[in-house]
Formats: structure tokens, C-alpha cells, sequence
């Protein structure tokens, strides 16, 4: 397997109002389907709370939501006022996610911050859960354990979905404009494989302590989970 590449995306660079931009966070709640990236989250966290329901979810890099909420929808009729905080530099929840996280009776919270300002500030407590989808990958290696090593001191389990390494997610992140995606999703799904994990990537980069659990492995067929669980 090549190495991992970490190269600009272009949703990163466009404004947040951009069609195309618009356009491309669409498409995106269409991948994250396409990969069932809701569906793999829920289980691993279902076998991680089997006594209780986390009290507070943290998801970082959230973007408008729609992963949290489609988590939402599958975990609320078992789990009950789960507060939910989203994080991420640019603010692009719609008024209909709220109403809908509203309607779930779980707790919302946004802030709009760029995340190693919002990671290095003082938190009242821990988040029992801080997860990330399709965000780590963005990193290079220094950045993402730094991410990781304050990510470990905010949260009681740490959990991430993300672009799989491999030629099998290389095809088909070559194929999205088979269900419509545009230009800027077509560029940044290849880019988005290229800077993606494998084997025990993100294992290595997560401090090494041995009051936790780390899981790590393939999940369906292009993506790769990591899980980080603190067991004192």
C-alpha cells in the first residue's frame, strides 16, 4: 500500500456559501449513506454503552450535522436527552437539523471554532464520547497526534470513521459521478483515499498509555474504524 498523501481538498478551500460548496455537503450526506457510516458508528457505540447512554456526544469537524443526526435518529428511541455538542470552523447547521435534533429531545449545541483552539481550551469535565467522521484524514502525521493526544484528555472514548486506504475504496471513490456527485466531491473523494488509514495508523498516533483500549480495522467495504476506549 502507498503511503499516505495529504493533499488540499477543495470544500476546504471554497466559501461555505459557494454553490458548488452547497452542492458538495449534499453530496456528501449521500456518501456517508452510500458507505452506511451512521450504521457503523451506532454499533460500535451500542457495544460500548451497554449498561448506559453516554451523557454528552462530541463530534468534531461535524459540518452540517447530518452524520450526528442520522445517529441521532437510529439511538434516540433507546437512548434518552443524549446532549449533543458540533464542532467545526464553519457554521452550517440548517435551522431544520436543529428543529429535528429538537424533536429527538437531544440536547444541541454548535460552536463554530477552529478545532486545536477549541481543543485547547478549558472543558468543564469530559465528553464521554468525541468521535470523528471523514475529518482525521485531513491531518498530516505531527497535526493528528496532536489532535489525538488532546482528544484523549477531553473525552472518556474516542471514536473515528474514516477513508479506507485501499484499491477497493480507490475504485470507488473514482466512480461517485455515477450517482451524481459533482466535480468538487469527484476531486476530494480520490484525495480523501489517498490520505486515508489502514493497518494500525491510527493506533500509532494515539499516546501511548496503557489506561486504554484501542480497536482498529476495516469497516464495510471502504472505510476504517478506530476506537479508543479509557479503561481506568
Amino acid at each position: 500500500m502507498t503511503p499516505r498523501l495529504v493533499e488540499p481538498e477543495w470544500l476546504d478551500e471554497l466559501p461555505a456559501d459557494d454553490p458548488a460548496a452547497i452542492r458538495s455537503r449534499r453530496d456528501l450526506r449521500r456518501v456517508n449513506a452510500w458507505m452506511q457510516h451512521s450504521c457503523i458508528i451506532a454499533r460500535l457505540l451500542e457495544a460500548s454503552f451497554r449498561e448506559r447512554s453516554p451523557r454528552l456526544i462530541v463530534e468534531v469537524g461535524a459540518g452540517d450535522g447530518s452524520l450526528m443526526l442520522a445517529l441521532a435518529r437510529r439511538l434516540a428511541p433507546r437512548w434518552k436527552q443524549v446532549k449533543v455538542l458540533l464542532v467545526d470552523r464553519c457554521h452550517v447547521v440548517s435551522h431544520e437539523t436543529v428543529a429535528e435534533f429538537e424533536r429527538l429531545e437531544w440536547p444541541l449545541e454548535t460552536v463554530r471554532a477552529d478545532i486545536f483552539d477549541w481543543l485547547a481550551k478549558p472543558f468543564d469535565g469530559e465528553a464521554d464520547v468525541m468521535m470523528a467522521n471523514l475529518f482525521l484524514h485531513h491531518f498530516h502525521p505531527e497535526r493528528l497526534k496532536m489532535l489525538l493526544g488532546q482528544a484523549s484528555e477531553r473525552s472518556g472514548l474516542f471514536l473515528a470513521c474514516e477513508p479506507r486506504r485501499s484499491g477497493v475504496a480507490m475504485a470507488g471513490s473514482r466512480l461517485l459521478g455515477l450517482i451524481g456527485c459533482n466535480a468538487v466531491s469527484r476531486h476530494d473523494a480520490v484525495v480523501s483515499v489517498r490520505a486515508g488509514f489502514t493497518g494500525r495508523e491510527l493506533s500509532g498516533a494515539w499516546p501511548k498509555d496503557n489506561g486504554w483500549d484501542v480497536q482498529e480495522g476495516p469497516a464495510g467495504l471502504f472505510s476504517h474504524y478506530f476506537l479508543a476506549r479509557k479503561t481506568i
